[in-house]
């Protein structure tokens, strides 16, 4: 008698275990099938008609709020799941899309490269003017006191004594002082493994100043 109750123990014990082992891999099936593959994605990202890499580039999975940008050399790297949608974006530059491919034969390595597209916006024309109606505009060009002879007038101010003394007052502008940075790097650049000269050691300085003087040339007249 104790021995048939023990049978039907243990029966009932090895039925109860095989139906957790079933459960159990059953459930880790359904887990594996829902869970994504890991794909590394890298690439290099350049500009539109340029084969060097874009930096500060933006690529990041909307969804998951996860994302990276591209190095000095236009260069990303990142971890992504199958099917994620990934955004890249930059300034200046129109945004792009990829799908995230889940095709286990491209292996868990992912290289891509991109080339950004131009984003061109045109703005519409502002006109600035200091009138706020139309009516003033046309007041205050009416009120204007303009000089009859208007030949007389250009030829006072383009005479060569005032272009002379505008010449000599006026400030170098930005491109002039650039221009002058740039020949003095050049002159840097000739000159700088010579032994620099001093100009009252030249014996030539020294003969035209002779003749200059011989000829007259600092007599005042």
């Amino acid at each position: 008698m104790n021995r048939n109750v023990l049978n039907t123990a243990n029966i009932k014990y090895l039925l109860l275990l095989t139906i957790v082992l079933i459960s159990s891999s059953a459930i880790n099936k359904v887990f594996a099938q829902g869970q994504k593959r890991i794909v590394q994605l890298s690439g290099i990202i350049v500009g539109d008609n340029d084969s060097n890499g874009a930096p500060g580039v933006h690529i990041y999975v909307p969804k998951a709020g996860r994302g990276t940008t591209t190095n000095y050399q236009g260069y990303f790297s990142m971890p992504v799941l199958a099917n994620d949608s990934i955004v890249i974006s930059a300034v200046g530059y129109q945004k792009q899309s990829y799908i995230v491919p889940d095709d286990p034969k491209l292996g868990d390595n992912i290289t891509l490269l991109i080339e950004l597209v131009t984003d061109v916006t045109y703005l519409d024309e502002v006109q600035i003017v200091p009138f706020p109606t139309e009516e003033l505009f046309k007041e205050a060009i009416l009120a204007l006191n303009l000089p009859i002879d208007t030949d007389q007038y250009n030829s006072d101010q383009l005479s060569g004594e005032l272009l002379a003394y505008m010449a000599s007052v006026t400030p170098m502008d930005g491109n002039q002082n650039h221009w002058n940075f740039i020949n003095q790097q050049i002159y840097y650049q000739q000159n700088k493994y010579l032994v620099p000269t001093n100009p009252f050691l030249n014996p030539f300085n020294w003969a035209n100043f002779i003749q200059a003087i011989k000829r007259g040339d600092f007599k005042r007249k």
